[in-house]
C-alpha cells in the first residue's frame, strides 16, 4: 500500500514511518517546507492547498497534526491554535481524499473527547463529555465528514508511553531525582497506552478494511494515577511518596491540571478487540517497562 502521512515528524509520526515501511508500505510524507527527499510533498494547510500529485496512486491517508495539548499555558489564543492546527489540517486532507478517491483516511482525534468520565468505562459508544478538550475533539472529528465515499477512522488516542518523549519525558527525570508522586487524590484512571501498541493498531486501522468510525486506542487495562505512579516507581527502582496536590497542579498548570493531568477516563479498546487487535503490551507494568528500559 502506499500510505501518506501528515504529522510524521511527531512522537507517534517518527515510529509509524519506518514501522509502515518494514511492513512494505510505500510511505510519503506531507511537509510545509520545500520537499528535501523523494519520499515529501509538499502542503500546506493554512492555505487549503497541496502538491498536485501529494496523492496520487494513495491508498490511505493518516493524519496525525495537531499542536502539543500540554506544551503551553491555555491562553485564549493558545486554545484557538489547538482547535485550529486540528480541524484545519482535517478539513483539507479530507476534502483531497473525496476528491482524489484515496480509499482510507485514518485521523488523529483523543479520549479526551469523552470529558471527565470518573470510574465510569467509557468506549467508543459512549456519549461525548463536557469541557474544552472534548468540544475539540468533537469539532477535529467532524472535520473529517467532507470524506465522502472514504473509510474514515477516528483514532481516540490515550496517554502514549514513550522512550523517546510526551508524557514519560516528563516524569522519568522527576521520578529519577526521587520526586514522583501522584497527581491530586490518585484515584483518576490514566488511559495509557504503549508507543509500540499504539504504532501497531494505526497500521491495523490501515489495513484492516473492516474497522472504521472512532477507535479507542488505549490499553485493555486501564490504572489509576495512584497505581500508575507505583509501577513507574517499581519500573525505574525509585520510591514514590509525594502527593502533588490538586491545587498545586492548578497554579501550575492553569486550566490543563482538570481537563489534562486531574481528569478521569477509563477508556477501553472495545473496537480494537472487537476485531482481533492483540496488544504487545497489555499491562501498564509491560509497557512502562518497554519504555523505561526500552
Amino acid at each position: 500500500m502506499r500510505v501518506v502521512i501528515a504529522g510524521s515528524s511527531g512522537l507517534i509520526g517518527t515510529s509509524l514511518v519506518p514501522a509502515l515501511r518494514q511492513a512494505r508500505h510505500e510511505v510519503i510524507r506531507l511537509v510545509r517546507g520545500q520537499p528535501k527527499a523523494p519520499d515529501e510533498r509538499r502542503w500546506d494547510p493554512d492555505a487549503g492547498t497541496l502538491d498536485a500529485n501529494a496523492l496520487d496512486g494513495a491508498d490511505a491517508v493518516v493524519n496525525l497534526c495537531g499542536s502539543g495539548l500540554g506544551d503551553k499555558r491555555w491562553t485564549p489564543q493558545r486554545k484557538r491554535l489547538l482547535v485550529y492546527s486540528r480541524t484545519r489540517s482535517t478539513s483539507v486532507l479530507a476534502r483531497a481524499v473525496a476528491q482524489q478517491g484515496v480509499p482510507v483516511l485514518v485521523n488523529g482525534s483523543g479520549v479526551g473527547y469523552y470529558g471527565d468520565s470518573g470510574d465510569r468505562i467509557v468506549t467508543e459508544s459512549s456519549p461525548p463529555g463536557a469541557g474544552f478538550l472534548a468540544n475539540l475533539c468533537r469539532r477535529w472529528e467532524a472535520a473529517t465528514e467532507p470524506a465522502t465515499g472514504t473509510r474514515v477512522v477516528r483514532i481516540r488516542t490515550g496517554l502514549v508511553l514513550s522512550p523517546a518523549g510526551g508524557l514519560l519525558g516528563q516524569l522519568k527525570p522527576l521520578f529519577a531525582c526521587m520526586l514522583g508522586g501522584q497527581l491530586g487524590d490518585g484515584r483518576q484512571y490514566m488511559p495509557w497506552i504503549s508507543l509500540d501498541d499504539e504504532v501497531a493498531a494505526i497500521r491495523f486501522a490501515v489495513e484492516n478494511p473492516e474497522v472504521s468510525g472512532p477507535v479507542n486506542l488505549t490499553g485493555p487495562a486501564p490504572v489509576t494515577n495512584a497505581e500508575f505512579t507505583k509501577a513507574l516507581g517499581a519500573t525505574m527502582g525509585r520510591p514514590t511518596p509525594w502527593v502533588v496536590p490538586a491545587f498545586a497542579l492548578r497554579t501550575a498548570l492553569g486550566e490543563f491540571a482538570d481537563e489534562g493531568a486531574l481528569v478521569s477516563q477509563r477508556a477501553l479498546p472495545t473496537v480494537l478487540e472487537q476485531h482481533g487487535f492483540t496488544f504487545q503490551h497489555p499491562s501498564v507494568e509491560a509497557a512502562l517497562t518497554a519504555a523505561v528500559t526500552g
